[in-house]
């Protein structure tokens, strides 16, 4: 997610080869995945998990969100097509970046050369916060899917846990400039997005930004056909949310990275005291040993522990070098010195709605 202030069982018949894999990774991962909870693979054309629908979601993914005042026209779809031609499979949108059309024909032509199928990518995008009231829900996802120019989604998530006015702007202000919020009822938007799956819109469900009470709210539902499969939240190894992994693990709940480098330094909606996460002295050494750019040990260590991660970038240097993580793995001592760099810094601090109802970031998780 990028905002502006503006704007299971084991399968049966595993070979030994695999069981044997299985076990590496669950050593590599032992604070995240469980067995019998979730089968991760990780190479360039294999490196998902499963979900808990039993459907699988590849770990890494690329974003999508470019500022539409300052982005030019082609740059969504040009790094799209690119990235899905470099390997990637996931692709994380959402309605209010104004670029799914672009996105869209993207992914469309890709599959019309033959690259891929529609089945290989998996589409994420997201329900903005003026369409909370159930009876907009599915409007706004075919929005999505109108300019996306495809049947379904693959994962449709709740993008915030706070409501805005509905209305004409994604943007809603009055007279003196302040944010026009709107009444929450998070288990009556879920319940409307279920519908949605239901007529076959969406193929999984989930929520972003949501904290351990509001997921809970859903998780609770009396009469909850269909349970969150993934929660989209800021994570990186500045801020690990051990609490937010330990959770969602115990309910089957994966974890989906934003911001998986830190973040750009956008004053408008960035804690500009946080230091610059790929400037970090362990992580720059470690990269070193491995001949690899800071940001893929990033990557890599967040990845390496089941977390989900959609770093977005419009240089084809860098969706590039962000995608070549699959040759080279951390040793358990990384892996736990680079949890030790935890600082508890959320870059995307959201403060403009911090006098929301449900503004999630009250809580310590």
């Amino acid at each position: 997610m990028r905002l502006s202030a503006y704007a299971f069982p084991e399968p049966h018949g595993w070979i030994p080869a695999k069981r044997n894999l299985q076990r590496y990774f669950q050593g590599i991962c032992s604070n995240y995945l469980s067995q019998g909870k979730r089968n991760m693979e990780l190479t360039a054309t294999s490196h998902s998990i499963t979900m808990n629908n039993g459907l699988k979601i590849p770990l890494m993914g690329i974003g999508t969100y470019g500022d539409p005042q300052t982005t030019p026209k082609g740059t969504a779809y040009n790094a799209v097509k690119l990235a899905i031609e470099v390997g990637y499979r996931h692709i994380d949108g959402a309605l209010v970046y104004f670029n799914e059309h672009e996105v869209g024909q993207a992914i469309r032509d890709k599959i019309a050369d033959g690259t891929v199928k529609r089945e290989d990518i998996f589409y994420c995008g997201k329900l903005w916060n003026t369409f909370h009231p159930p009876e907009l829900v599915r409007p706004a996802l075919e929005r999505t899917l109108q300019a996306l120019q495809l049947d379904y989604v693959d994962l449709y998530i709740i993008e915030l846990p706070i409501a805005f006015k509905p209305g004409d702007t994604f943007y809603p202000k009055d007279e003196s400039g302040k944010y026009i919020y709107h009444h929450t009822d998070l288990c009556a938007t879920w319940e409307a997005l279920e519908a949605c799956k239901d007529a076959g819109l969406v193929k999984s469900l989930g929520v972003s930004n949501f904290n351990k009470r509001q997921l809970e709210l859903i998780l609770n539902k009396p009469g909850l056909k269909y349970k969150p499969v993934s929660n989209q939240i800021e994570c990186h190894p500045y801020f690990t949310q051990p609490k937010m992994m330990e959770f969602c693990k115990q309910n089957e709940i994966v974890i989906v990275g934003y911001s998986p480098l830190g973040t750009s330094r956008d004053p408008s909606w960035v804690n500009l005291k946080c230091p610059p996460l790929l400037e970090d002295e362990l992580l720059v050494s470690i990269a070193k040993k491995y001949k690899k750019m800071t940001a893929q040990v990033v990557l890599r260590f967040n990845v390496q522990r089941g977390v989900v991660v959609i770093p977005k970038s419009f240089s084809p240097k860098r969706i590039k070098e962000n995608f070549e993580i699959f040759d080279f793995s951390l040793t358990d001592d990384e892996m736990k010195a680079i949890e030790g760099l935890n600082k508890n810094i959320r870059f995307v601090e959201l403060l403009m709605w911090s006098d929301h109802p449900e503004y999630p970031f009250h809580e310590e998780y």
